[in-house]
């Protein structure tokens, strides 16, 4: 899925750790990837995964908020995730268990108002995603193509969108819309522009 993403023009953002972070900076290219670091720049960590850190850094872009020479810890890990779903548009989750690291950034993306995105699983498979999916805090890929062409599109119509527009491109909960905007999506409501499916704004 991120190589179809990073060929569609997207950028994929995780934190360079072993697993599916891997997966996500190998699938889309160094070049189109940006990986967050628990540690100071200079050390790349995990160690297993130094030459795809070296990678990224030579062709995409290493970003931490730590001094050079800080050795990751604990607490480390929830700062980058906090930031690394900051700097995207939406939030993918691949899988989670209640209280696992994943579930903690599902908590600053809704806090930030991204969109988040799960895979669907088998009953009693990654229980914490499909609470989510129940709850329409997240929506399910059923279709990778189809996803792959809605966010390309979503980034490319973001340039000339208001910033109303380009704020409900990023699916966010009606109420946090209402707060932030909102005479505008009551106008958007009225005239069709928006539309409100399972708590969350979509455009059209």
């Amino acid at each position: 899925m991120t190589k179809k993403l990073a060929l569609s023009g997207m950028v994929v953002v995780s934190g360079g750790a072993i697993g599916v972070d891997r997966i996500a900076h190998e699938g889309a290219g160094a070049m189109n990837t940006i990986a967050v670091l628990p540690s100071g720049i200079d050390i790349r960590y995990p160690a297993a995964n130094s030459r795809l850190i070296e990678d990224i850094e030579s062709h995409g872009l290493t970003l931490t908020p730590f001094d050079v020479g800080f050795r990751a810890r604990d607490w480390s890990f929830v700062v980058r995730n906090e930031i690394v779903v900051a700097l995207g548009d939406a939030l993918i989750v691949t899988e989670a268990d209640f209280g696992s690291g994943s579930m903690r950034s599902v908590e600053y993306a809704l806090e930030m108002g991204k969109a988040i995105y799960v895979l669907p699983h088998r009953i009693r498979e990654s229980e914490a995603t499909r609470k989510l999916m129940s709850e329409g805090k997240a929506l399910a890929i059923d279709d990778i193509d189809y996803f792959v062409a809605t966010m390309s599109l979503k980034g490319r119509l973001a340039i000339e969108d208001t910033p109303f527009i380009a704020y409900c491109r990023s699916n966010p909960t009606y109420e946090e819309a209402i707060n932030k905007f909102p005479n505008e999506v009551f106008e958007g409501e009225l005239s069709g522009l928006i539309s409100v499916h399972s708590g969350r704004v979509f455009v059209g």
